[in-house]
C-alpha cells in the first residue's frame, strides 16, 4: 500500500467519523483477566465466566469488534488460548456480528495464519514486528494490510517488547513509521505508563503518535472515563480498547458506545 493510498484510507476514517469502542478480553489459562501494568502477578480482575459468554455479552451490548489478547502467549508460557479464541470466533453470537483482532505471542507465520484461518479479522504483531519485521510484509502481502495490526507498547516514549519486560531504545514514532512502511494496515498504541491504573490518559502523547503516521491508530491504556474516550477520538484515533475500567465498573459502556460511529 503506497503512502498516498494510506493517507486516503486515514482520510476516509476521519471523513466518515469512523470510531470503534472495543472491549478487551485478555485470556490467561482459559479465563478472562485484567492485569495492572502488564505484570502477570498483578491481577486486578479475574472471571470464572466462560470467555465465550463474555464475548457474547459485549456483542449483545453493541460491540462491533473484540480485542482478544492471549496473555499466556505473550508471556511465552507453554500453553496458549487458541481453543478459547476458536470457540469465540465460531460462536453464533460473534460470527458474522463482530470482528475479532487477536494478539499475544504471535511470533511466527504459522501462528498468524492459524489465527486468520480461525476467523480472526486481524492479527496483532508486537515483539515480532521488531524482531521479525518480514512477518508483517509477508502476511500483509498474502492476506492484505487490513488484516495486519502492529502493537507498539510504549514506556516513556520507547517501545517495550517481550510482554513489556524489556524496554528498547527505539522511539515509538520511528517504530510506527517503519511498521507502516512494511505494510501494517493499522497500529495499536498502548501507553504502559498509565495502563491498568484507571487514572486517565495522556492526550498530548496520543495526538503526537497518531499524527506521525498515515494509517489508522487504535489507543489502549489508562482509559477510565467517557472524557478519555472523547479526547482519544478528538486526537484522531480510529478506536479505543477498554479493559480494566469496563470490568471494574468505572466507565459507562453505553455512554462510550454512543461515541462509536
Amino acid at each position: 500500500m503506497t503512502n498516498t493510498t494510506k493517507s486516503q484510507v486515514k482520510a476516509l476514517f476521519f471523513k466518515e467519523r469512523f470510531f470503534e469502542v472495543i472491549p478487551a478480553i485478555d485470556l490467561r489459562d482459559g479465563r478472562c483477566v485484567q492485569l495492572r501494568q502488564g505484570k502477570k502477578e498483578a491481577v486486578i480482575f479475574s472471571s470464572d465466566e466462560n470467555p465465550v459468554q463474555i464475548a457474547r455479552k459485549w456483542v449483545m451490548l453493541g460491540a462491533t469488534r473484540l480485542h482478544i489478547i492471549d496473555l499466556d502467549g505473550a508471556f511465552q508460557e507453554e500453553r496458549n488460548n487458541f481453543g478459547v479464541i476458536k470457540d469465540i470466533a465460531e460462536s453464533k453470537w460473534v460470527k458474522g456480528k463482530a470482528k475479532i483482532q487477536v494478539g499475544g505471542g504471535i511470533r511466527s507465520y504459522e501462528t498468524a495464519v492459524t489465527l486468520l484461518e480461525l476467523g480472526v479479522d486481524r492479527v496483532i504483531f508486537g515483539t515480532a514486528a521488531l524482531k521479525s519485521p518480514h512477518l508483517i510484509e509477508r502476511i500483509a502481502s498474502e492476506f492484505s494490510s487490513e488484516r495486519v495490526m502492529v502493537a507498539l507498547d510504549v514506556r516513556k516514549g520507547k517501545v517495550a517488547i517481550d510482554g513489556w519486560r524489556e524496554t528498547t531504545r527505539l522511539d515509538a514514532k520511528d517504530a510506527a513509521k517503519d511498521a507502516e512502511k512494511r505494510g501494517a494496515g493499522s497500529l495499536l498504541f498502548t501507553n504502559i505508563d498509565v495502563e491498568g491504573l484507571m487514572k486517565g490518559i495522556e492526550p498530548e502523547i496520543i495526538e503526537e503518535f497518531v499524527s506521525s503516521v498515515h494509517i489508522p491508530v487504535v489507543i489502549s491504556g489508562g482509559v477510565s472515563s467517557v472524557e478519555d474516550v472523547m479526547q482519544i477520538r478528538e486526537a484522531g484515533a480510529c478506536g479505543v480498547v477498554i479493559g480494566s475500567a469496563l470490568y471494574k465498573g468505572k466507565i459507562d459502556w453505553y455512554r462510550c458506545q454512543s461515541l462509536a460511529v
